[in-house]
């Protein structure tokens, strides 16, 4: 069995977990991003809503540029001087968004880690890897360095890096896929209890990419954390995702199991960014995404729509139209007026 099939099992594991429990471990509620600019004020996200629950599985994707990585940057606070947020980040009873920076550095890390998508910028180049991994064992748990680098390498060996060499070796030393377990090692050395995952098979072939989603998986089941995935890869999220939330232009508009949005997709964009893959023509959609300085007003898919009708340009925004179960549970939401 590989390590994505494993990943996949765990997935579904923890799906039905926290379906059963229901509780949600993470909940952003109305969060909004602008950045301020020479070119204008730029609305990154727009009313973002997204629960995460306990032992799930959330891929939130969509094109390059829609906002997801503003999203996810501006839970754990990590976003530039010039921008401005509103809304909630619930995280245990409490508002990540509106902590300070001690007690936000307290759960960055320990509680919820962070993946980037970029070692090369994450990974500081003259510092050895082992000395990195090894930094919030430091900082959060104030274990000797000694010990520290102990638990460092033993994080190695489980990703499969416990080649003598490597801890002393310097990130420029080692290949791309090198440097991603690093990344890893170091957000999961603590068992956080959120994983956010910022493109982590970006740059990676496809053999790469599955060992490094495996092992993720692997951790994260030893931890029982829940996972974020920020994804452009629809395959990848479908693969290893419990739940799906499409993004467009700053905004969530649609969500719903993998399987139902895959078989039967709501948005008009969704469909259209489906179509993309291969295995459905590689058909690409029509026109550009709309400037995030001068979004169009209603519906932001509007220009680009083929089932477009006249009322979805009005003014007046356009909220998620949320579909039932049986139960009154919520199976999918849709931000369409076709609904």
């Amino acid at each position: 069995m590989t390590d994505l099939q494993d990943f996949m099992q765990g997935c579904s594991r923890a799906a039905s977990e926290s379906m059963a429990n229901n509780q949600a471990i993470l909940s952003i509620e109305d969060l909004s991003v602008s950045f301020e600019t020479a070119m204008g004020r730029v609305m990154a996200a727009d009313g973002v809503c997204l629960k995460l629950h306990e032992r799930e599985t959330v891929a939130l994707v969509g094109e390059t540029g829609c906002g997801k990585s503003v999203v996810v940057s501006s839970i754990v606070q990590l976003l530039p001087g010039n921008a401005s947020v509103r809304g909630r980040a619930i995280y245990e009873g409490r508002d990540l968004l509106s902590l300070g920076e001690k007690e936000m550095a307290g759960i960055r890390g320990s509680e919820i880690a962070m993946i980037f998508q970029n070692p090369s910028l994450a990974l500081n180049p003259i510092i050895k890897a082992a000395e990195q991994i090894a930094e919030p064992v430091i900082i959060h748990w104030r274990l000797p360095k000694s010990q520290a680098l102990d638990k460092a390498g033993e994080m190695l060996r489980r990703l499969g890096l416990g080649n003598r060499a490597i801890p002393g070796m310097f990130p420029f030393q080692l290949s791309g896929g090198m440097n991603q377990r690093v990344m890893i090692a170091a957000a999961m050395i603590l068992s956080p209890k959120i994983i956010i995952a910022d493109e982590p098979s970006k740059g990676l072939d496809a053999n790469s990419a599955d060992e490094v989603m495996g092992e993720i998986a692997r951790l994260r089941d030893s931890a029982g954390a829940s996972l974020l995935l920020i994804t452009h890869d629809l395959g990848l999220a479908r693969k290893i995702s419990d739940r799906m939330a499409v993004m467009y232009c700053g905004q969530i508009i649609e969500t719903g199991r993998c399987e139902d949005i895959f078989n039967q997709p709501l948005h008009p964009y969704t469909k259209a960014l489906l179509n993309c893959l291969p295995q459905r023509g590689f058909q690409p959609i029509p026109g550009s995404s709309p400037s995030m300085i001068e979004p169009p007003e209603g519906c932001r898919f509007y220009p680009r729509c083929p089932e477009r009708q006249d009322e979805c340009c009005m003014k007046a925004g356009l909220q998620m139209v949320r579909i039932l179960g049986p139960e009154g549970e919520v199976l999918r939401e849709v931000r369409c007026r076709l609904y």
